[in-house]
């Protein structure tokens, strides 16, 4: 086994109101691709800005080659070798490929930059990465491949020995992906200790050689690749063990049989570039459709495009029987679709506002600002929501900010139920809510439905859209995988599908178990 590269133990961050990193231990040794997994808010972005320097740890140690390191900025953690790249690339369009690799640090002649050894430079450096380009031309001329590469090169700086890869193929195709790999093991070869944060799992295990878990900011466990199967990662991932699945799916029974009513809304073939696959998808009246997968499998992405929110590159759109072919969130509300985001403090609320005028905005909004609804009216609709709900507020003048996340969903959702829309797609509707607050969710969920209402169902805790759905359509990798219905509509069974590796997909390399190979192969 080969020497650890980087060691942090006992790491302990906190935030108002959270606590994000709870006593996590990590080890990178030299030589190997490290997979960082976990759901969204696990805390893997926290673990890797203390690492890079942009947040300091309240807890905990970091060694670095067994030495002591506290980096105390980005800028730091660079001089002492440690680089990232994040998923915005963060270079500058306008300039050359040279210029953007020597930014900041350009060699200088007789107190002036020395341009030809600015090209130089450039060139040695994209070499390095086996990419033979001209470094004369300016950035945006190139693939956003390619920018990845000029900004894994950049970071890659002589005494580099850490490499840090934050979602580095979001906005990859196949063939980019594969060249991107390709660099990755070329760079392990050479000795480099590289982190590896994707959230598609066909990846992870085509080019990881160990991983590791983390869950609500604890660290569940370090693995193997190899010796981990992906259903196994999974349960990990959402807490749930199979033992655990099964006894749920005892107790909550079989799903409620599919409803009969004509399709509300469907889908032929929608996709959005670098965001979702070819997608068919159909939702009825009176019907709650599950959308299932792990965090980037393009559960968001479908619905911002059947909101309108984003622009579709292809595939037809029919709502109530009528062909959209100009949609947006505008006409999206005016054939009776409504969306409760998943960030509700960013996109939901306005925190400014009172619990009354974050009901009204979506209903005053349609009816246009010169038709203006009396406050009388406003306050008579907002009432009986917030009864009908149960949101805990001393009256409906309070900021809705003030409120607590459990009581700020419910504002959400009754800004879109005092529209009396026909179809409602629900953002992970349940997250960061307490456990009273979820069942009432849940239960207004199925009343809805019982009413005739068509709702699309997001959410990361899986059991919730096997309890919840009459149908459900299991994502991964920004594709539609499967479809269940009644008796296959079970918790083990969507992990199975979110598991699965793709037919026909080409061999992966096999990942590497570094404890296995003589220390001399990390050299």
């Amino acid at each position: 086994m080969s020497q650890p590269l980087v060691e942090m133990r006992g790491i302990v961050k906190s935030f108002p109101g959270v606590r994000a990193l709870d006593g996590v231990d990590f080890t990178l040794r030299r030589g190997e691709i490290h997979s960082l997994m976990g759901e969204n808010g696990a805390g893997k972005s926290t673990l890797i800005k203390i690492l890079g320097g942009a947040y300091r740890p309240d807890r905990g140690s970091i060694h670095l080659n067994s030495q002591p390191i506290q980096p105390a900025s980005p800028l730091v953690a660079q001089r002492l070798g440690i680089s990232t790249v994040y998923q915005e690339i963060n270079l500058i369009p306008e300039l050359s490929v040279a210029e953007n690799l020597s930014l900041g640090r350009e060699p200088r002649r007789l107190g002036m930059i020395d341009w030809r050894a600015v090209r130089r430079r450039g060139q040695e450096m994209m070499q390095r990465l086996d990419l033979n380009i001209d470094v004369t031309q300016a950035l945006r001329s190139y693939s956003i491949a390619v920018q990845q590469m000029v900004a894994i090169a950049r970071a890659l700086d002589e005494n580099a020995g850490v490499l840090v890869l934050d979602e580095p193929t979001s906005s990859l195709d196949a063939a980019e992906v594969r060249q991107l790999f390709a660099v990755m093991r070329r760079l392990r070869n050479q000795g480099l200790g590289i982190i590896f944060i994707s959230h598609f799992l066909d990846q992870v295990y085509e080019v990881s050689d160990r991983l590791t878990v983390l869950r609500n900011g604890k660290l569940v466990g370090e693995y193997a690749t190899a010796n981990l199967p992906r259903l196994e990662l999974i349960s990990k991932m959402i807490g749930k063990d199979l033992a655990a699945v099964k006894e749920m799916e005892a107790r909550h029974g079989a799903p409620r049989s599919e409803t009969p009513h004509p399709p509300l809304l469907a889908a032929r073939g929608l996709t959005r570039r670098h965001a979702l696959q070819p997608l068919d998808l159909e939702i009825h009246a009176g019907e709650v459709v599950g959308l299932a997968g792990l965090l980037g499998s393009g559960r968001t992405e479908t619905a911002r495009l059947l909101f309108g929110i984003d622009r579709s590159d292809g595939g037809a759109l029919n709502i109530a029987g009528a062909s959209v072919a100009r949609h947006s969130p505008r006409t999206a509300i005016r054939r009776g679709l409504a969306f409760a985001p998943e960030d509700r403090k960013a996109q939901g609320i306005v925190p400014e506002l009172s619990v009354r005028e974050n009901i009204v905005l979506a209903l005053q909004g349609r009816r246009g600002w010169f038709r203006k609804l009396s406050v009388g009216r406003q306050r008579e609709q907002v009432d009986r929501f917030i009864k009908a709900l149960g949101i805990a507020t001393p009256d409906a003048e309070k900021p809705v900010g003030q409120l607590s996340g459990g009581n700020q969903q419910k504002v959400i959702l009754a800004r879109w139920l005092a529209m009396q829309p026909r179809l409602l797609i629900l953002d992970e509707p349940t997250r960061g809510i307490d456990v009273g607050a979820k069942a009432e969710i849940e239960r207004l969920v199925g009343q809805l439905c019982r009413e005739g209402m068509a709702l699309l169902f997001i959410s990361s805790e899986l059991d919730e859209v096997a309890r919840d759905s009459h149908r459900v359509i299991v994502l991964r990798d920004r594709r539609k995988v499967a479809e269940l219905h009644g008796h296959d509509i079970d918790l083990q069974n969507i992990m199975r599908h979110i598991a699965a590796q793709p037919e026909g997909s080409p061999a992966a390399e096999p990942a590497r178990d570094p404890a296995a190979e003589p220390e001399g192969n990390h050299a």
